[in-house]
């Protein structure tokens, strides 16, 4: 049985597993009115070379594509939310092309940098580079000031209330990010590239975690251990954390690699959500390379504990 969060937010692994190499196939026009997170239909939709793809936006919807985007309010639509989510090494970039809403009789158009569900964001306020209230763009404050609004990370969400017949066109555009930093996972593998700041790799399913090399900017060899047995102390280091929302800062520390090692360290974690951390001084340079895959159901049969959102080494 599927969690709340992981239902929000599993369907966009299924697709982007589903479409891995093939983006000139995409989602269907409109999907199912009873299913609003369903963009994972086997009926995909074929674009010669040089087409722009263009569909229209439902209420609650999920673009994980490039193209220009259409919303309408067929009625008074309250709380409807577009996550968009790229590649790791990609920032988003959305356009307004259009925009027909009215700001004094309450419509209102936001982007936000980042993810935000059950009120937690990705990346959390300690690890983002803006302070929160810098990650909301507002529409009806900004106006034409600001047409083209780019995302610090691989995700940003637009907020948006309409009345009845208002709306936007908007296009969506990815943009090459040399050095990713706060990334929500849609691979099988993943990199902390050189950084001397806070990062976070979140990975929002039960996973097999293996982390093959990290580079800190001290001391050598491997040493594994919880957190509060002094890894902080180390100032640069890595830490696994798990929960269940996408607020890292929420979340129970799992286990701390404090030493820069080259080899093999694997983790089996039952957490909905769980996030590999660079905790940085930003002194030093630091680097971290890993796999991972989602654990089967024989997987955690066979690692029931008493909480199984507590790690297995």
């Amino acid at each position: 049985m599927l969690s709340a969060f992981q239902f929000q937010c599993c369907f966009v692994l299924i697709f982007l597993a589903a479409s891995k190499g093939e983006t000139r196939y995409l989602e269907p026009l409109l999907a199912s009115e009873d299913e609003p997170f369903l963009l994972l239909s086997e009926d995909l939709v074929e674009l010669s070379a040089g087409q722009i793809y263009w569909r229209l936006l439902r209420c609650i919807d999920m673009l994980s594509i490039e193209g220009q985007f259409t919303f309408t309010a067929e009625q008074p639509q309250l709380h409807c939310t577009t996550f968009f989510i790229g590649e790791p090494e990609e920032f988003i970039t959305i356009d307004y092309d259009f925009i027909n809403i009215n700001c004094q009789g309450g419509d209102f158009l936001k982007v936000f940098d980042g993810w935000m569900l059950k009120g937690e964001k990705f990346p959390s306020s300690l690890d983002h580079p803006l302070p929160t209230s810098r990650r909301y763009i507002d529409f009806c404050e900004s106006g034409n000031i600001q047409r083209s609004i780019r995302s610090s990370q691989n995700v940003a969400m637009i907020f948006r209330i309409h009345q009845s017949g208002n709306g936007f066109t908007i296009t969506v555009k990815k943009n090459a990010n040399l050095f990713p930093c706060n990334v929500i996972s849609q691979t099988p593998s993943g990199i902390i590239p050189h950084q001397h700041r806070n990062c976070s790799f979140s990975i929002i399913y039960p996973v097999v975690i293996k982390i093959s090399d990290l580079i800190l900017g001290h001391l050598n060899g491997l040493f594994l251990k919880k957190p509060s047995a002094g890894c902080a102390g180390m100032g640069d280091f890595v830490e696994l954390l798990g929960g269940t929302g996408l607020d890292q800062s929420k979340m129970f520390p799992l286990a701390g690699l404090c030493h820069s090692f080259h080899g093999s360290a694997q983790m089996k974690i039952g957490c909905d959500n769980t996030v590999l951390q660079m905790v940085s001084s930003s002194k030093h340079i630091n680097r971290v390379t890993f796999q991972y895959y989602q654990l089967d159901l024989q997987e955690t049969e066979e690692n029931i504990i008493e909480e199984f959102c507590f790690p297995s080494i």
